[in-house]
């Protein structure tokens, strides 16, 4: 059996980002996966939103924002898995996205983490440069 891999996604009045991406990373074609939504404490529809129309997510509730690493850490504490992605809300992801970083990650035990590279949305031939990645 394939790790198991949660795919923990922090929400904060992001119910468009939701309707969005979701959809995407419930495509996944990875055999063992669980996916979170860790709402941060909207105060949008997003929780409704996902209870509504994403039924087979797991609903993390936090009542106020926490901030990111605070929201993260709150969440993570709920979820047990071998491998954590932590995914922004507003990705797209293709099907097999997460096969390669798991046959990588258990072929080789010096890696400890890893990041994809991102393409931009909106020019997808273009690597994506917002953000921590530089500019």
């Amino acid at each position: 059996m394939r790790p198991h891999v949660a795919v923990v996604i922090l929400n904060y009045n992001g119910q468009p980002f939701l309707e969005k991406f979701l959809p995407s990373v419930l495509a996944s074609t990875y055999p063992n996966q669980s996916v979170y939504v860790a709402d941060n404490g909207s105060t949008d529809d997003s929780v409704s939103f996902v209870q509504e129309h994403f039924p087979s997510v797991n609903l993390l509730q936090i009542q106020e924002n926490l901030g990111f690493a605070g929201g993260y850490n709150r969440a993570l504490k709920e979820v047990a898995a071998d491998y954590y992605v932590l995914l922004n809300s507003d990705v797209e992801v293709t099907p097999s996205w997460i096969n390669p970083i798991i046959d990588l990650m258990e072929t080789d035990s010096s890696i400890a983490a890893v990041q994809p590279k991102v393409k931009s949305f909106q020019d997808r031939h273009l690597f994506e440069h917002a953000g921590g990645a530089g500019g």
